[in-house]
């Protein structure tokens, strides 16, 4: 991209798609576009220009600009992914055909109590749900307005990454289709999992008693 001093923006659009590549190069999580406009120090129009021109830098590349979870992000493309694999030690962990099942329930369906999950599938799911609360992947949300108060359990922003996701609304619109791509996927190692959704206490597990949900 040439270097540029847009007229109407003031902006060096050249040296801030620059800036905008360092910092989501070293950020953590996806930055919001908010939070972005402040570091660069211009408003979130002239940020919206910088990610243009950044995508234009890193078309063809293995890397691209992703929106996850309410926010921007670097990625890397889905045809390099079996190259990305190949770094990771331990070796990659997939979920199984049970926990992707309620995982899809709890997507569509959430805030879902564990006993709403055990009617649809029509087996006890609080083994799965553990799992997937280990990973970060589902949390408890609050408790249901209802005899002995289950909890209710909803997907984390852990989830939307996991499975490149904007937000909620980017699920497929079929429960199945979703089920498919997450076999597809492989799961962020355990180490990388996010602080904002922490297992229950022990006292709280999903398959304690207290859930009313027997």
């Amino acid at each position: 991209m040439d270097k540029q001093d847009d007229s109407e923006t003031g902006f060096d659009l050249d040296r801030l798609a620059g800036a905008l590549e360092c910092l989501l190069f070293a950020a953590p999580d996806p930055l919001p576009m908010a939070r972005l406009a402040d570091l660069l120090e211009c408003p979130p129009d002239v940020v919206r220009l910088a990610l243009e021109g950044l995508e234009g830098r890193l078309d063809g590349g293995g890397l691209q600009v992703i929106r996850l979870a309410g926010g921007i992000a670097l990625g890397t493309r889905r045809e390099y992914a079996e190259y990305v694999q190949r770094l990771r030690e331990p070796p990659p962990e997939r979920l199984s055909a049970a926990a992707l099942e309620v995982l899809a329930i709890v997507g569509y369906r959430q805030p879902v109590t564990r006993a709403e999950v055990d009617a649809i599938r029509g087996v006890d799911s609080s083994g799965s749900l553990r799992t997937l609360v280990e990973k970060g992947l589902v949390a408890v949300q609050g408790r249901k307005q209802a005899p002995g108060r289950p909890m209710l359990f909803v997907t984390t922003e852990q989830f939307l990454r996991t499975f490149g996701l904007q937000d909620l609304s980017d699920l497929p619109d079929v429960p199945g289709a979703f089920c498919e791509r997450a076999r597809q996927l492989t799961l962020q190692d355990e180490r990388q999992a996010r602080s904002d959704a922490p297992a229950p206490p022990e006292d709280e597990a999903p398959d304690e008693a207290a859930t009313g949900e027997e």
